[in-house]
């Protein structure tokens, strides 16, 4: 039989409105691995293939492979399977892919080289990546973590998720962030660890139930939107192995035409030894929860690109209504 070669990287009822989040939320801090597989294949580039990029005409970047020849694909072996079974009298297979959230039929040229059918296409069926855990309410396991959605490199697009799971890491190092530059945390992932699902991915974060003990840690009370003001506060954040620590921030402003979005707060992080080992707000420092007053108020959710040390917060009533939605 001829192989198939593809390319690829690696929730009672409520009345409406009516939110059941608990009134003291277990805080995060934790860094976690995140594995999302995705809701079909998406598309991420092309590959010529004699010459001939066979299959930029039929593709767009950033198009969901859903279905084969009928038969409904999820993962690059479904996909290579359907595809190495179907009808080769002819070398143009049947495919449907969802665009701009619409349905399109199209087809898959074939070309054989060397037993190999190639498709000229490059494809993704999953996504690695981290952040850190905000919140988890002790009565219906529900967590938040990141604060903003998930988007593809290659596309820009958001990550539509078939299923999923945030795992125990352990933070390695950091690159430290500059100004023009947002730095990273980097971290062994342990696959074989998972500590909750992954059901949805928004713009408000990523949410799901946890799976693994809960934390023995001390609640906080829930902060409305109202209770925030300016003046010191403190994230937690992990910036070496699994251990947990506090690093002092500023809240300079908050919002209330933005009160439901990634920005309703900014702060600024005045910390020294936090601006020592990092340089300002790195990736994989989303969700870190925000405490003002001994309550949780929000979670960083995004850096200023020119000013590493400013960032803005979400509030983290926002992401308990996302969460129970």
């Amino acid at each position: 039989m001829k192989k198939v070669l593809f390319t690829f990287f690696v929730i009672f009822l409520f009345p409406l409105g009516v939110f059941a989040y608990s009134k003291y939320i277990i805080p995060g801090g934790e860094s976690i691995g995140i594995k999302i597989n995705t809701e079909g294949l998406v598309v991420v580039g092309f590959y010529k293939v004699e010459d001939e990029y066979i299959a930029k005409n039929n593709f767009k970047i950033g198009d969901k492979i859903i279905n084969v020849n009928g038969k409904n694909v999820n993962t690059i072996d479904e996909l290579t399977d359907a595809v190495s079974k179907s009808e080769m009298s002819s070398l143009n297979v049947k495919v449907t892919v969802k665009r701009n959230d619409r349905e399109v039929d199209t087809y898959l040229k074939l070309i054989v080289k060397d037993g190999i059918y190639k498709t000229g296409l490059y494809v993704k069926d999953s996504l690695i990546g981290l952040g850190t855990l905000s919140y988890i309410d002790p009565v219906s396991k529900i967590y938040g973590a990141l604060g903003h959605e998930i988007t593809m490199n290659e596309t820009g697009n958001k990550v539509d998720v078939r299923d999923g799971n945030i795992l125990y890491s352990k933070v390695i190092g950091i690159d430290k962030s500059r100004n023009g530059k947002v730095g990273s945390k980097n971290a062994n992932i342990i696959f074989d660890r998972k500590i909750g699902t992954i059901q949805k991915n928004t713009n408000k974060g990523i949410y799901g139930i946890y799976i693994d003990n809960l934390p023995n840690k001390e609640t906080y009370q829930v902060a409305d939107f109202s209770n925030i003001k300016k003046g010191d506060a403190y994230i937690l954040t992990v910036t070496k192995d699994n251990k947990i620590e506090k690093y002092s921030i500023n809240i300079l402003d908050k919002y209330s035409s933005k009160k439901d979005t990634q920005k309703a707060f900014s702060f600024e992080i005045t910390d020294k030894n936090l601006l020592n080992k990092t340089g300002g707000i790195v990736q994989g420092m989303s969700g870190s929860p925000i405490i003002q007053d001994d309550k949780i108020i929000g979670a960083v959710t995004n850096v200023l690109v020119d000013n590493v040390t400013l960032g803005y917060g979400i509030s983290i009533i926002t992401m308990l209504a996302e969460g129970e939605k």
